[in-house]
C-alpha cells in the first residue's frame, strides 16, 4: 500500500529532536506564550521576510483575528465586503462569517484553481473592502495583478497560506509576505505541520500585530489587564517547539515534492488523465498534487485495487453546503466542474523513486 501521505514516516525523522524538546518543555514549568513560541514566532517572521509572526491555536483562528482585529482599529466594519475564490475550503469563507462579514465568491482560473484576477474585478462594489487571496493546493495565486487591483480600488489584501508554507514568487517574495497580512494552518498534514493544531498571523502592519497579540490572548497585553474584548487562541509552547524543529527542513522537503510533482507531470501519459499547470518555479510547493478525471468513481476504484492512496480536495464545493445555503442558490460552473473531477496522489517528502515510480505505473494504466 503506498500511502496518500506517511505522516508516520514524516515526522519519524525528527523523533529524537521531539523526545529532547519535549523533555526541555517539560522542565521548563512554561507551558503558555514562553520561549518556544518566541523563538518560533521570530524564526518564521524571518524566512516569510514578514515583520510580524503571531502563533494562534489554529488557521481558522488566525484568519477571523485578522478580520477582528481590522474591525477593532475601524479599517473594516460589520457587512463589508470580502472578495474569495468560490472553490476554496470553506474554512477560508467560515473565517469572513465568523467576523462579521460578508463573503463574495468568485470563479476561479481553470488552468491555476486560484482566484482569477479578471473575475475580482467583475465583483468588486462600493462596499468591498477586502481581497481574501487562497494559495490553493500550495500554487500561490497571481499576487502581482491580485496586489494591483487591490491598490486600484484601496482594498486590503489578505493571504490564505494554509496551504503554500515556502511558495515564493519570482520576485523572491514568499507566501505570507505578499500583502496586508496572512494566515498560516500547522495543521499536521501541512507541508510544515506540527503534532496538533496551530496557526499563526504574518504581518508587517505593527499596529495590527499589536492588537492580533492582545486578541489572541483575552484582549490582554499585561495579565489581568483587558484592553478589548479577545479570544483565547494561542499557539502553544510545545507544538512551537516541534514546528522550531521542522521548519529547518521546509525548503528541502518541499523542493523534494516538487522533485516528485516534475515526475509525475513528465511521466504519467494518459489521456483520461488531466495534470495541474506547474511553471517549473518555486511558486508551487505541492502541498496536494492534484489531477482531473472525468469517471471519478471509476479512478479512485482503480487506484483502490492497486493499493494506492488517495483523497479528494474537496468534494462538495463550499456554496453546496449546507452551512452555507444562506449565501443563496448561485452557480459556480467553473468551480463546480473542478469539485467534480479532482483527485489528489500520493504527495510527501518521504516518498521513495520507487513508490513514485509505482504510482505513475498504476496511473498510466488506467
Amino acid at each position: 500500500m503506498i500511502k496518500f501521505l506517511d505522516l508516520h514516516t514524516i515526522n519519524a525523522r525528527f523523533a529524537i529532536d521531539y523526545h529532547d524538546v519535549f523533555q526541555r518543555f517539560l522542565d521548563s514549568g512554561h507551558y503558555i506564550l514562553g520561549n518556544e513560541l518566541e523563538t518560533f514566532e521570530k524564526a518564521f517572521a524571518d524566512y516569510c521576510g514578514s515583520k510580524h509572526c503571531i502563533g494562534t491555536a489554529n488557521g481558522l483562528d488566525a484568519l477571523i483575528l485578522i478580520f477582528k482585529a481590522y474591525i477593532q482599529l475601524g479599517k473594516l466594519r460589520p457587512g463589508d465586503e470580502v472578495i474569495v475564490p468560490a472553490n476554496t475550503y470553506i474554512a477560508t469563507i467560515l473565517s469572513i462569517v465568523h467576523a462579521g462579514l460578508k463573503p463574495v465568491l468568485v470563479e476561479p482560473d481553470k488552468m491555476t484553481f486560484n482566484i482569477a484576477p479578471s473575475e475580482i474585478e467583475k465583483h468588486v462594489s462600493p462596499s468591498t473592502k477586502v481581497v481574501l487571496a487562497v494559495h490553493l493546493y500550495g500554487q500561490l495565486a497571481d499576487m502581482v495583478a491580485i496586489g494591483a487591483i487591490a491598490e486600484r480600488y484601496g482594498l486590503l489584501l489578505i493571504e490564505d497560506a494554509a496551504q503554500a508554507h515556502g511558495a515564493t514568487q519570482v520576485t523572491g517574495h514568499r507566501a505570507g509576505n505578499l500583502g496586508h497580512a496572512a494566515a498560516f494552518s500547522f495543521y499536521p498534514s501541512k507541508n510544515l505541520g506540527c503534532l496538533g493544531d496551530g496557526g499563526a498571523v504574518t504581518t508587517n502592519d505593527d499596529e495590527l500585530a499589536s492588537c492580533i497579540k492582545k486578541m489572541r490572548n483575552y484582549g490582554s497585553a499585561k495579565k489581568y489587564i483587558n484592553d478589548i474584548i479577545g479570544y483565547n487562541s494561542r499557539l502553544d509552547e510545545l507544538q512551537a517547539a516541534f514546528l522550531n524543529i521542522k521548519l529547518k527542513s521546509l525548503d528541502s522537503d518541499n523542493a523534494l515534492r516538487q522533485g516528485i510533482a516534475r515526475r509525475y507531470l513528465s511521466e504519467i501519459n494518459n489521456k483520461k488523465i488531466l495534470l495541474p499547470f506547474y511553471d517549473g518555479s518555486n511558486n508551487h510547493v505541492f502541498h496536494v498534487f492534484v489531477v482531473r478525471v472525468k469517471d471519478r468513481d471509476g479512478f479512485t476504484a482503480h487506484l483502490d485495487a492497486n493499493s494506492i492512496g488517495w483523497l479528494v480536495h474537496y468534494p462538495l464545493p463550499p456554496h453546496r453546503q449546507i452551512a452555507l445555503a444562506f449565501l443563496g442558490d448561485a452557480s459556480f460552473p467553473v468551480t463546480e466542474e473542478i469539485h467534480d473531477l479532482v483527485v489528489s496522489i500520493p504527495m510527501s517528502p518521504v516518498m521513495t523513486d520507487a513508490e513514485v515510480g509505482e504510482v505513475i505505473h498504476i496511473l498510466n494504466r488506467y
